[in-house]
């Protein structure tokens, strides 16, 4: 497993203030808060570590947002680091921890912040790096648990936090070029050739803004594209490729190239470090799920029921992250009509699931997902009628092939289940075959 990222906001070099004290903050970070980061497993980067060309504050601003916790040193009073922990703040409500020198006088606007002191010695480096780093590891392992240190969120209550985005309209919320987001999207439509190029035509990932970076790296997932996701993935940067969304997806990829193992490893790593989330336990299902249909189709019948029991446990878990998600809900509910005799359970979970799709499609923001969960539903309800008129609308809202695969291969599962119950309905078939003639 990769350690999480740990930022440090702090001054380089020796530095002097105005009374002429010198503080040497290249031993600072390499004897004391280095050390200490990577005693609570977390990997330390540093401004002046990853070099990269392009815009020389886009891989900081990168940092600050995308990297999961952060050490800010605020000794000196140093602008930049000021600066950067007020982004901070403003975009994370918590991990980040205050360090600074014994003696250091913190402003007013941080006098909520609770921070650490660490001692110099004479010659301005650490005079007791292992307790002072005992401390810092300490407290950054404590930050695990997400308690509130930004005084951003502490104080402005309902401040919006930027993590809600979610992956499917990443391209309608996130301003990048738009001369880019007509190419990628024109390349889409094109296939996967026509997006291997704009890859090739943008140059080291490194060096292009991340709004773009995730647009390809979705473009990719449209055509199926699954090897170059893989690829492009290890080609990020760091940060933006430690985020929840391209771990996710990363893990979808590997699962799409049958490198299921690794699947998930990335997404168990994930929930690991960041906690449930109803997308990272929706896609680990559908692993889970995967690998029970192959075992079921190589006619190995003990340990297709021991991974049907784990995909059933990994979508009822996302549902239960969040309710409102109706994905995880409507897989575990079709899984348990699958199960041999079907799950009892699912006539409780259900009319929550039904519920939660219902709210969604009550808005505006209905998308493909929700009609394809709805369609799913009536399908299990025996309702031709309501069946039909979801996969209109899922239809005229599916924006890629794979979507569309996804849902097919439900509804073949579901009847497949009922045929060999002698419990089918010959419009079912009809359904899966619309579904998959839109491709």
């Amino acid at each position: 497993m990769q350690s999480p990222l740990c930022f440090v906001l702090m001054p380089f070099g020796r530095k002097a203030d105005t009374s002429g004290t010198t503080i040497n903050f290249d031993d600072v970070y390499q004897q004391l808060i280095a050390p200490a980061v990577r005693a609570a497993n977390l990997e330390p980067i540093r401004a002046d570590e990853e070099l990269a060309g392009g815009i020389v504050h886009k891989p900081m601003f990168e940092r600050l947002m995308l990297c999961p916790y952060a050490v800010a040193d605020l000794t000196f009073a140093n602008a930049n680091v000021f600066y950067e922990l007020g982004v901070r703040h403003a975009v994370l409500p918590h991990t980040t921890l205050l360090i600074f020198a014994g003696g250091t006088l913190l402003p007013f606007d941080l006098a909520l912040a609770r921070g650490l002191s660490y001692t110099l010695d004479q010659r301005g480096v650490p005079a007791k790096p292992v307790d002072d780093g005992l401390l810092i590891t300490e407290r950054l392992v404590d930050a695990r648990n997400a308690a509130v240190d930004s005084p951003v969120f502490q104080l402005v209550e309902g401040f919006p936090d930027i993590s809600r985005l979610k992956t499917d309209v990443f391209r309608d919320q996130v301003q990048y070029s738009a001369t880019w987001k007509h190419r990628l999207a024109q390349a889409r439509a094109d296939g996967l050739p026509a997006v291997r190029a704009a890859e090739e035509a943008l140059g080291n990932p490194k060096d292009v803004e991340s709004g773009i970076i995730i647009d390809l790296f979705l473009s990719y997932r449209a055509v199926k594209g699954y090897d170059e996701m893989v690829a492009l993935a290890d080609r990020m940067p760091l940060p933006l490729a430690r985020t929840a969304l391209v771990q996710e997806q990363l893990g979808l990829a590997l699962n799409r190239l049958g490198e299921r193992t690794r699947a998930e490893a990335v997404l168990l790593d994930l929930i690991k470090e960041r906690g449930p989330s109803s997308e990272t336990y929706g896609i680990l299902g559908r692993v889970y799920k995967d690998m029970w249909d192959g075992a079921k189709r190589a006619g190995q019948t003990i340990r297709a029921r021991g991974l049907l029991d784990r995909a059933i446990a990994a979508y009822l878990a996302g549902f239960e992250a969040d309710w409102r998600d109706a994905y995880p809900g409507i897989n575990a509910v079709t899984l348990m009509e699958l199960a041999d005799p079907p799950d009892e359970r699912r006539h409780q979970v259900l009319p929550v699931v039904r519920y939660a799709v219902e709210r969604r499609l009550a808005t505006a923001d209905a998308d493909y997902w929700d009609f394809a969960t709805r369609l799913e539903l009536a399908v299990l309800a025996k309702d031709e009628q309501t069946a039909y008129q979801a996969l209109a609308n899922a239809l005229a809202t599916s924006r890629e092939e794979w979507e569309r695969e996804s849902t097919a291969n439900n509804l073949r599962l579901i009847r497949e289940a009922r045929e060999r119950r002698g419990d089918d309905e010959p419009w079912a078939a009809q359904v899966e075959q619309e579904l998959l003639a839109q491709q």
